[in-house]
């Protein structure tokens, strides 16, 4: 694997500190269709110009059947790395040469690090779903959690869930419960101990009031004003209810979970830590937090 550190250089900064693309600029991309909307970018472009490495991060829309091409074209080019986003999680891990552990449970890759031979496909997800949960682990420690939704960031917490949090059971609360049980049956051996359970929005009240951990991995709470659980009484004080919804940064879910006594997590450290997972791979180097929060913040319209 190329472990090198980005070069840091003439091309890296303008006199006035701003990032500049110069001759020797290698490049770092994010995979998806749209990706308009990442904060991916601002996020990387602030942490390379921090510590000034010459790399530029750009988003590039690209289309389903084109998706081994594009790989292929980074790869040709040089690219330190990539992201990989929606809908190209399972195709980036089936166009890559080799793949992490993480990214082969998951069936599933968000990033692409170059090595000697082609991309290797990792999911730095579960890094990041762990990451804001770091000072509650020992609180967490074995004990039930609830996740709202299905799909692929379901998938993250689930199994972030057992490897990092050793939790004795996940509920996997959907609408769609096939999406649920097919979930559970994919993770079912790389989970452990873990129980993995199923359960409609309808039976889940007695899962909700147990869990130590409620997750949504939904986008409900996304600037529209709903909730996967409206029922305040169903939380409680010390129980942790993470949203990984990060606009707005107080969604509905907190706010009702929050008026309880319970303790909230929103999206931002989330997405912060699966950035700060890739760019250490791409890199070497710690990934500058408190600048790259700052420009996230200042993206969403919240104070720093």
């Amino acid at each position: 694997m190329d472990t090198g550190r980005a070069s840091s250089g003439a091309g890296a900064l303008s006199g006035d500190g701003r990032q500049r693309i110069g001759a020797s600029t290698r490049i770092v991309a994010l995979l998806g269709d749209p990706v308009g909307h990442s904060l991916s970018p601002l996020l990387h472009n602030a942490a390379f110009a921090e510590q000034e490495l010459d790399l530029v991060y750009l988003a590039c829309a690209v289309e389903v059947e084109r998706l081994g091409a594009a790989m292929d074209g980074l790869w040709a080019l040089g690219a330190r790395g990539a992201n990989v986003t929606i809908p190209h999680k399972r195709g980036a891990l089936m166009h890559a040469v080799e793949a992490t552990p993480t990214a082969r449970a998951l069936g599933a890759a968000n990033t692409l690090v170059r090595t000697e031979s082609g991309w290797q496909a990792d999911n730095t997800d579960v890094a990041g779903y762990l990451a804001p949960l770091e000072p509650h682990r020992q609180r967490l420690a074995g004990a039930p959690v609830v996740v709202f939704g299905a799909g692929g960031a379901a998938r993250a917490v689930a199994y972030g869930s057992s490897i990092g949090l050793g939790a004795a059971a996940v509920t996997v609360v959907a609408r769609r419960p096939a999406q649920a049980e097919a979930l559970a049956a994919d993770l079912d051996a790389a989970t452990g101990g873990t129980e993995l359970r199923v359960s409609t929005p309808g039976d889940a009240a007695d899962h909700v009031r147990e869990a130590a951990l409620v997750v949504n991995a939904t986008p409900l709470g996304m600037g529209d004003g709903r909730t996967p659980w409206p029922v305040a009484s169903d939380f409680r004080e010390g129980q942790i209810v993470y949203d990984l919804v990060y606009r707005p940064a107080r969604t509905p879910l907190l706010q009702i979970a929050g008026s309880q006594g319970a303790t909230s997590i929103g999206g931002l450290p989330m997405l912060l830590g699966q950035a700060a997972d890739a760019y250490r791979q791409w890199t070497g180097r710690d990934f500058p937090h408190a600048v790259a929060r700052a420009a996230a913040l200042t993206a969403l319209g919240q104070d720093p």
